[in-house]
């Protein structure tokens, strides 16, 4: 129950797909806004489908609290997205949550690749990101922000930023990391060295080897970036690789990731490059 008072809106999402003679249909939609998807659509004739994630409202606001929860049976191969960057607004009392969670099952993979965050000055955001893996599941994913809008002056001008990602599979982590910041400036050596968007892309598919060979592989695939970007990749402990981003530009952030995700989606799905048709 909502207590008296509290502002926001709450807001919850829940899809299901499964695999049906080849293709991955949708089987459960359910949501309330400000959350909302739309039609699956083939994009590459393979069967695979693909979904625009959707915010109407226009961002988060004060006090909103955002739920999202996926689930993918056997062999569904899945890709999310949304239609444009995510504005998080000022919130003087109360921050914005919104949490992201998914189950992953056998043989079936996820593509994750929500366009990238925007806190506007004063904003606080409190954000979750929670996959589970089945052990021949594969997820392609990419969590990505703006300092700002740096060519407005309000780079760092956010109040608090707090986002987690973490990745299991039934024998463990994978992956975990956290970024928690208020509005300090972090631009220097080891932080973001002056670049206004930050991005991290992960692969992981727990029944695979190499990653090791992999990392290395893209690292020098990726010694010279699209647009200017800079890119470090590394292989995880077990079960992936991790790729960190810098870049000077929506549009070069946006070319990076998509050369990352081609370059995997190809090694790991076999499948070739998809184009989202946002623009």
């Amino acid at each position: 129950m909502r207590p008296p008072g509290r502002i926001g809106r709450d807001g919850f999402l829940r899809l299901g797909f499964e695999e049906r003679g080849g293709r991955t249909v949708l089987t459960e939609r359910r949501f309330t806004l400000p959350l909302q998807a739309l039609e699956p659509v083939d994009l590459d004739g393979s069967g695979d489908a693909t979904l625009m994630l959707l915010n109407p409202t226009g961002g988060l606001l004060a006090g909103d609290v955002l739920d999202t929860a996926v689930a993918l049976g056997r062999g569904s191969r899945v890709c999310l997205t949304t239609l444009a960057a995510t504005r998080v607004y000022r919130s003087p009392g109360l921050p914005a949550v919104q949490r992201f969670r998914a189950l992953v099952g056998e043989e079936a993979v996820l593509e994750y690749l929500p366009d990238h965050l925007i806190p506007s000055p004063g904003a606080r955001l409190r954000q979750t990101t929670d996959v589970l893996l089945a052990s021949t599941a594969t997820l392609l994913l990419i969590d990505a922000w703006a300092v700002g809008r740096a060519a407005r002056g309000e780079a760092w001008g956010f109040s608090a930023l707090d986002s987690e990602l973490s990745v299991h599979d039934g024998c463990g982590l994978l992956l975990k990391e956290r970024c928690l910041l208020d509005h300090a400036r972090r631009d220097g050596l080891g932080f973001t060295e002056g670049f206004p968007y930050v991005a991290t892309f992960a692969a992981l598919a727990p029944a695979r080897g190499g990653w090791g060979e992999r990392a290395r592989a893209l690292s020098a695939r990726f010694e010279s970036t699209p647009g200017g970007a800079r890119c470090a990749v590394t292989a995880l402990g077990r079960g992936g690789l991790v790729a960190r981003l810098l870049a000077p530009s929506a549009p070069a952030l946006y070319g990076c990731v998509e050369a990352l995700w081609t370059v995997c989606r190809f090694e790991l799905l076999g499948r070739g490059p998809l184009s989202l048709r946002k623009f």
